[in-house]
């Protein structure tokens, strides 16, 4: 019997928030994050697991960075939205439309978008799992206090890796080989 806050690969969801070109330059960590993320991106759809992608403002922010981009289909078009959670009605219908009730987040600024869309998710029903190692912020004191927040809201703490390997559960899982060397 697994534990309930193991990750079920028929019940998760993968949303990276707002990873978009305008922090480039504004968040010191951005191309470990992007890197992670995209990472994130890549396992995920290797797993067959649905992906959203949200932007805030791309207007004034610009598109989804390129780290990203290269990981998604072509014709992907991510999720804008003005306000800062992600949970417009499309969002959790999306979510809905999957039968997602596990999400898994990522994405900017960890303190702002991330955590609101993080507590809606909670106050909409969702098990909320937070990859800590592929969220971010211009100030590193907002993303700490972002993830003690979120943390001591009940979000599940997860890193990329630790999530993958939770949606396949065995080395025997036939995408096994495919994940440990994306993750090399």
């Amino acid at each position: 019997m697994k534990h309930p806050k193991i990750l079920d690969i028929s019940q998760t969801a993968l949303v990276v928030i707002d990873l978009q070109e305008a922090f480039r330059s504004a968040i010191p960590e951005f191309p470990q994050v992007a890197s992670r993320a995209s990472m994130a991106v890549r396992g995920f759809q290797i797993l067959n697991v649905p992906v959203i992608v949200t932007e805030q403002y791309p207007k004034g922010l610009g598109k989804t960075a390129e780290e990203i981009l290269f990981s998604l289909p072509d014709d992907y078009e991510p999720l804008e939205k003005i306000q800062f959670s992600s949970c417009i009605d499309a969002f959790i219908e999306k979510l809905n439309e999957h039968g997602a009730k596990q999400v898994v987040l990522c994405g900017l600024e960890t303190h702002i978008c991330v955590s609101q869309t993080a507590h809606d998710l909670l106050a909409n029903g969702f098990e909320v799992h937070i990859l800590t190692d592929a969220v971010g912020s211009r100030y590193s004191q907002d993303r700490d206090a972002g993830l003690q927040k979120m943390l001591q809201s009940g979000i599940v703490p997860a890193t990329v890796e630790m999530s993958l390997f939770e949606l396949m559960r065995d080395a025997k899982h036939e995408q096994f080989k495919e994940i440990q060397n994306l993750i090399k």
